[in-house]
């Protein structure tokens, strides 16, 4: 019997990783000015021992004002540096998981209030808010105050700032870069008509809309050594008539590919607030298989994946590459244990868990090492 498709290696460039589960980026609204706290360690701790392939930091910000809330992670200056140097330490000497940062902008989704205390946005004039800045003055939601339009010279600030956040980052041993394209943030704002009526050449004409996303991407691929992965999570669809959808995706898809991309991590929605989605088990995964068929490129599918069989399923019928996780992990820490053993595989434990295997897995965890380059 061939082992499970879930616990094949997965290569990334030069990166390895045990396995085909990826832990999602998961903002957790918990930084202080930036700087990653001891909830970071205490959180990052339980996904690095999961047994998952690989960690991938919450979206971190690559100034103040790209920080989706004033708790937002950053990683802009050298106290945010610090700060997430010690996080990682503390959480690498006991789970050495290869560790991934999604790099990100909010655009005109910045300045908000934290999840459980609504979400609204906070206007400027508050001690918790500031303007926000995004492709063109275009409120995310109706009431809100309109963004600040970037001119060329914020561009390149923009630009700048996420090759100093990629360069910090290598600084710091991270293992791969993911930028933040998905989910209404700058740069999908970039790429959807509903948010980006420019009439320069960043604007208009899907070409157009691409080149900044792009352009970002060249420059932390230029900026990370060779062979370390860099990537780019996507809103596939905006759920919205007239919005970015799949046919736009596969051309970005196609020029990331061209331009070194490891991988395409696939999502959908967030851009807009008129946006109808089909919520139901791997309602994104269709999006994932035609970019993995039409592109090749390695893919990652992501959205409601919460059972092991169904996550094998996904892999098996060449549907992606590899699965990533977020709530599902957050609600049971340790579901690559539970799908090794479901599947009949065996995942990376620390040796103190391991009396902890059931009568008759007593083979389930190993300790074999994470991230052979």
């Amino acid at each position: 019997m061939s082992a499970p498709r879930l616990f094949e290696p997965l290569r990334l460039d030069d990166l390895v990783l045990e396995n085909r589960i990826l832990v999602a980026p998961m903002c957790q609204y918990s930084a202080r000015d930036g700087a990653a706290t001891d909830w970071h360690v205490m959180h990052l701790g339980q996904l690095a021992a999961s047994g998952a392939g690989l960690l991938t930091l919450e979206a971190t910000a690559i100034s103040p004002e790209a920080r989706i809330t004033a708790w937002d992670l950053g990683l802009y200056d050298d106290a945010t540096e610090r700060a997430l140097a010690r996080v990682l330490g503390a959480v690498r000497e006991y789970a050495p998981v290869p560790v991934a940062l999604q790099i990100a902008h909010a655009g005109r989704k910045a300045s908000s209030r934290a999840p459980w205390d609504g979400g609204a946005q906070i206007p400027p004039e508050h001690p918790q808010g500031w303007r926000t800045e995004a492709p063109s003055a275009i409120p995310h939601g109706a009431g809100e105050v309109a963004p600040h339009a970037l001119d060329l010279s914020d561009l390149k600030r923009i630009r700048d700032g996420f090759v100093a956040t990629a360069r910090r980052a290598m600084r710091l041993g991270i293992d791969g870069v993911e930028l933040h394209g998905a989910h209404g943030y700058l740069l999908h704002q970039f790429l959807s008509p509903l948010a980006n009526t420019r009439g320069d050449a960043y604007g208009g004409a899907l070409e157009n809309r691409m080149r900044f996303p792009l352009e970002c991407f060249e420059a932390v691929r230029d900026a990370v050594p060779a062979g370390r992965p860099v990537w780019m999570r996507v809103s596939a669809t905006d759920w919205v008539e007239g919005g970015w959808d799949l046919e736009g995706t596969l051309a970005l898809a196609e020029a990331l590919k061209a331009r070194g991309a490891a991988a395409i991590h696939v999502s959908s929605g967030g851009l807009s607030t008129a946006q109808t989605i089909p919520v139901g088990p791997g309602y994104q995964v269709p999006f994932a298989a035609r970019i993995k068929a039409e592109t090749g490129l390695p893919t990652i599918a992501v959205g409601l994946i919460t059972q092991p069989a169904q996550a094998e399923a996904i892999l098996q019928n060449g549907q992606a590459d590899a699965v990533s996780l977020a709530r599902a992990l957050l609600y049971d820490l340790r579901w690559p244990w539970h799908a090794a053993a479901e599947l009949g595989a065996q995942v990376r434990a620390p040796k103190q868990y391991w009396r902890s295997q059931p009568h008759g897995l007593k083979h389930l965890f190993t300790d074999s090492a994470f991230g052979q380059r």
